[in-house]
């Protein structure tokens, strides 16, 4: 185990969760954050992408895994294909998590793929009239 690793897992015990829990949520973040880069898409060197779309532009459609590629000939190809809905099932685990401390602490889920994915944060250090996506840095950035 790295350095960073110990110290989020030894940042979320003192937030009273176990060792398992905080590797829980740690795995949980993972899979958000490569599921939130899938969404923006991603493209090699040899030109083709992947990224993932959901039906109708829902959050809650049915995910597809859309891959695009120049094929034989020059012509670009464009294919779907369905995949498990790893952000649901990632969101229904945290919730589960968290529901035990649910009077003291509270999950911020940020979808930029640039950064962590999962914060967690002390219902204290959130002020009256803050808003808790101006102000999520405050809590344990979950990586």
């Amino acid at each position: 185990m790295n350095r960073d690793t110990y110290e989020v897992l030894a940042r979320l015990e003192r937030l009273g969760f176990s060792y398992q829990q905080a590797n829980q949520l740690r795995r949980i973040s993972m899979t958000l954050r490569r599921w939130f880069e899938l969404e923006c898409g991603t493209e090699n060197a040899a030109g083709s992408s992947i990224s993932i779309e959901r039906d109708g532009g829902d959050s809650d459609g049915k995910p597809f895994q859309r891959v695009q590629f120049m094929g034989a000939g020059g012509q670009w190809v464009d294919r779907r294909f369905p995949v498990a809905d790893r952000e649901t099932g990632a969101r229904r685990r945290l919730a589960a998590i968290l529901k035990p401390f649910k009077r003291r602490l509270l999950a911020y889920v940020q979808t930029d793929c640039r950064g962590c994915a999962v914060y967690i944060l002390r219902k204290r250090d959130l002020k009256p009239g803050e808003s808790v996506d101006s102000v999520y840095n405050r809590g344990v950035a979950v990586y």
